[in-house]
């Protein structure tokens, strides 16, 4: 692993003082974090910010992370008090339109009925907040791209009458701790490509599936067995991927 991570440019700051001028007036916190890397895509600032106000926790991308982790993260993040956790796909409309009602239920009964719920979505960036607010609203509303920093500034979206979305731009954290936690947001795409090394990248990430995922990266590669370290892994993947783009 080479030299820390860090990525906490102006308008990241300034992102998170308006998340604190509004959060008075919030009823319900949405949490986004990316199911492959829960801790390190949960921000630590979040719990400051909301107070004791209801928060629901999303696992999204679920369908790319190991679905026995996922389970066991659910679990250990309901241990928080008024958090609510639940994993999906954003782009699965029916699971994320049960955000809806989910969140209905958390709040006293005398604000969850006859006025407008406002929401706070909140996540690092490109962790897919806006690909779930465009499935929640069943239009594009919200710009999304395979980038950080997609969202620049807040923005009110009213689902319906009873339901509003406060979107604000996705946000870290001024250090990053310990460094793995800069690595695995680098390697997801929540930091940009300009202050991280592709060689230290590729070298964590290998190093990091050959120890968990082992089998998974020989299936997937057809390697025969696994090399002892992160050059051999990595040479092998690249000869695979030339011999199967020379017999095409």
């Amino acid at each position: 692993m080479g030299a820390s991570i860090n990525w906490f440019p102006g308008h990241m700051n300034k992102a998170r003082r308006e998340i604190a001028k509004a959060m008075p007036k919030v009823n319900l916190i949405i949490e986004v974090l990316d199911a492959r890397i829960p801790f390190s895509s949960e921000n630590p600032l979040v719990p400051q910010l909301r107070g004791d106000t209801p928060c629901i926790k999303v696992l999204n991308k679920s369908d790319m992370a190991d679905p026995a982790v996922t389970e066991a993260w659910m679990h250990q993040l309901e241990k928080e008090d008024g958090v609510t956790a639940v994993s999906l796909n954003g782009l699965e409309p029916k699971r994320v339109k049960k955000l809806i009602p989910l969140g209905k239920s958390l709040l006293p009964a005398d604000r969850a009925k006859g006025k407008t719920v406002t929401t706070m979505i909140l996540g690092i960036p490109n962790v897919g907040k806006s690909t779930i607010i465009n499935t929640l609203a069943g239009r594009t509303i919200a710009k999304t791209g395979n980038k950080p920093a997609v969202t620049k500034m807040q923005q009110r979206i009213y689902i319906d009458h009873s339901f509003a979305l406060l979107d604000t731009p996705g946000f870290l954290w001024p250090k990053l701790s310990p460094p793995s936690c800069g690595y695995k947001l680098a390697v997801t795409g929540a930091i940009r490509d300009a202050v991280v090394s592709f060689e230290d990248l590729a070298f964590y990430a290998v190093a990091y599936l050959a120890r968990h995922y082992p089998d998974e990266i020989m299936a997937r590669y057809k390697l025969s067995e696994l090399p002892e370290d992160e050059l051999g892994v990595l040479e092998a993947i690249f000869r695979g991927a030339l011999c199967r783009g020379w017999r095409r």
